[in-house]
């Protein structure tokens, strides 16, 4: 087995990762979960959120926790909150569709059954992206895991999830909101006045927000750009709207889904251009630039292994799917899951990225990215607001 270098970290699932965020927070409302043998409450969020009849959760898509350090003077409301644990983990993948099925169902990825931006669907020889997912396949089938929102709702306490309007009917909502009333938002004020509507209304209430904007942003222009330091004045506007709004018997909880990193022209890979051969036996890439997924032909998977590893040295760590399950990157597998993981995984180090201009010219156009394993990428908030009464 190739050990995973130390420039790489396995998510320390059921200790301090966003898997373990609402399984918390249910928990501080009186109701634990049954997580399949993780434990109920490892942030020891009942004791943080003591008292909380109410508890808002804000998911600011990019927000990495280096991020949030480096530019505390333009996030004057997000540096003076504290937490209750300090930084956590982002799941493997670091990406977005990962991440936010992570966290609703509060299972890590080996379990909840979404691996990756773009996965292989098995049988079918054909991809699904998980954010332009319209349906097919079957959300409910495709991730079939109850999620914390049904949970929740089925033990009395009112679930609400606040994410853009335009979202609501995707595949990617149905399968890790479920459970969940979905009030879209049309802009960063109405998200505030619909979170604050929504914890308002019932006695006891679990509400989601999701913001995204500050992730497309980094893609685009990069995180060292005065479009995302812009960008990030604006989000943090938004947060000091909703603590100051809390109900005296509420909580906000403030997270993210994986940080992000800027990454030079000189550090891209062309898999499509500058290195012709990796296409030698492949039946289908999938992934995205810093997590790759490759899928081989029959009998073909041991010869992309070698000529991956051959090629990409040490820019990346590159390993076989029984390496990559075993290194207890994704958690324990579920083994009807596992063909969803490429035949050859390669998880960039440093600040590499492998395009596709060819295969997946979008995301080989972007300016910054995530997806690996760096402390970078993985390391995200957890930051504590209480309501007046609660203080």
């Amino acid at each position: 087995m190739t050990p995973l270098p130390r420039d790489l970290a396995v998510p320390p699932y059921g200790t301090a990762s966003l898997a373990d965020v609402l399984p918390g927070v249910t928990a501080a409302l009186g109701v634990p979960l049954d997580r399949g043998g993780l434990p109920a409450d490892p942030l020891d969020l009942a004791t943080a959120l003591g008292g909380a009849r109410r508890v808002a959760v804000l998911l600011i898509d990019g927000l990495g926790a280096d991020l949030i350090r480096a530019h505390a003077d333009l996030a004057p409301t997000l540096a003076a909150l504290g937490s209750p644990v300090g930084d956590l983990s982002a799941p493997c993948p670091s990406t977005t569709p990962v991440s936010l099925a992570t966290l609703g169902t509060g299972l890590p990825p080996g379990s909840h059954g979404i691996l990756g931006f773009v996965s292989d669907i098995p049988g079918e020889n054909r991809t699904l992206n998980h954010i332009q997912w319209a349906g097919d396949p079957d959300p409910d089938v495709w991730q079939p895991r109850r999620t914390v929102f049904e949970q929740a709702d089925a033990a009395g306490i009112p679930a609400t999830v606040v994410g853009p309007y335009a979202y609501g009917g995707s595949g990617l909502t149905r399968a890790v909101y479920r459970g969940a009333a979905y009030p879209g938002a049309v802009s960063h004020g109405d998200l505030v006045a619909l979170v604050l509507r929504s914890l308002a209304a019932t006695p006891r209430a679990l509400v989601y927000g999701y913001i995204p904007e500050l992730d497309l942003t980094g893609h685009v222009r990069g995180v060292d750009s005065a479009s995302w330091r812009a960008q990030l004045v604006q989000i943090d506007s938004v947060v000091e709207q909703l603590v100051g709004g809390l109900p005296d018997d509420a909580a906000l909880l403030i997270t993210a889904d994986h940080g992000m990193l800027d990454v030079p022209a000189a550090n891209r890979l062309d898999l499509d251009h500058d290195q012709p051969d990796l296409h030698e036996g492949v039946r289908l890439l999938a992934g995205e630039p810093r997590a790759r997924y490759v899928h081989a032909r029959r009998g073909a998977a041991a010869d992309v292994l070698d000529r991956w590893r051959a090629v990409l040295g040490d820019r990346a760590w590159v390993a076989s799917r029984d390496e990559a399950v075993a290194s207890g990157i994704y958690g324990a597998v579920d083994g009807a899951l596992a063909a969803r993981i490429g035949d050859v995984v390669a998880l960039a180090r440093g600040a590499w990225a492998f395009t596709a201009t060819e295969r997946d010219p979008g995301p080989s156009r972007l300016a910054a990215y995530h997806g690996s394993l760096t402390a970078t990428e993985l390391a995200i908030p957890l930051l504590l607001a209480r309501g007046g009464g609660l203080s």
